[in-house]
């Protein structure tokens, strides 16, 4: 996105071997190779079945921790469905020489499908149904806290009246928003993703193979999650995605994630300028908003 911000503890491969000494030493000769280096995490590749995931910044420390525990419980419900997630196996803790917890967790095989046109994941739009209902279930009082995602929209009007003044003409968004603001507030409180859109999803052989990146994994509205079939998918797609849904979400929940599909539209438009493909979901995202009303 954006300005990605510099690491504040980098780390080298002696770094990396020497936190692996710490924790799992047993892994610490295994090949080890930088493979990615986003807003909050670094992920180093561990062998040919394991990857280690690091935070960069202090504020993305806590989000290992939450991934720590929330995949405990979300990962084998969806392991029931065939669906992967990246629980991890082993739990770093900070040591005197790297203040932050940190995982090494199963290299999953798969394809991101950024980029990838829109009619093509239509095949598994129900597989990511099915992943969603999975997690949609309730959340203990103390699930990991997350200002930003799976709270009443209101909650970002203020951010999206002035992302909504930077992009002048977006009609359709803002008449999603102003229905989602409308819409009666969620009657349930239950675990989600958090960040569902093409960079955190895995398809392999034409099905939804993992979801992945549970940083911002929260308790809340569901609406937040389903906005994905907007990020995702052109008008069959999300008609198969509803399809598998079932009843599972009333109306008031499609509107209002529709309205997060308009707020999430001005975030990869307004915050992705060193990202081309993200910002890509953002222009597409636009169209197929403006293009229908579900």
């Amino acid at each position: 996105m954006a300005d990605s911000p510099a690491g504040e503890h980098p780390l080298t491969e002696p770094d990396v071997r020497s936190l692996l000494r710490t924790a799992a030493p047993e892994l610490e000769h295994l090949p080890l190779r930088l493979v990615a280096e986003g807003w909050d995490n670094a992920i180093w590749r561990l062998g040919a079945d394991l990857a280690v995931r690091i935070p960069r910044r202090a504020v993305a420390a806590p989000l290992v921790r939450h991934e720590q525990r929330a995949l405990a419980v979300l990962g084998p419900w969806l392991t029931e469905h065939g669906i992967l997630s990246p629980v991890p196996i082993v739990h770093g803790a900070p040591t005197r020489s790297f203040p932050w917890h940190w995982s090494v967790v199963p290299w999953i095989a798969g394809e991101r499908p950024l980029g990838r046109p829109r009619e093509a994941n239509g095949v598994w739009a129900p597989d990511l149904a099915v992943a969603l209902h999975a997690i949609h279930r309730p959340a203990p009082i103390d699930a990991p806290p997350n200002p930003f995602r799976g709270n009443p929209l209101r909650t970002r009007d203020d951010v999206m009246q002035e992302r909504l003044g930077l992009v002048p003409g977006m009609r359709a968004l803002r008449e999603a928003w102003d229905a989602g603001l409308a819409a009666p507030l969620a009657e349930e409180r239950v675990w989600i993703h958090g960040d569902v859109h093409p960079g955190n999803i895995l398809v392999r052989d034409t099905r939804l193979a993992a979801l992945i990146d549970f940083g911002d994994v929260t308790a809340g509205d569901p609406a937040y999650d389903l906005a994905a079939q907007w990020l995702l998918f052109d008008s069959a797609g999300r008609a198969a995605f509803r399809g598998a849904a079932g009843d599972r979400y009333d109306d008031a929940t499609w509107t209002r994630a529709r309205g997060w599909a308009a707020y999430l539209t001005l975030v990869f438009l307004t915050q992705s300028d060193d990202r081309a493909e993200y910002r890509e979901i953002g222009v597409s995202t636009a169209a197929e908003l403006a293009l229908s009303t579900a």
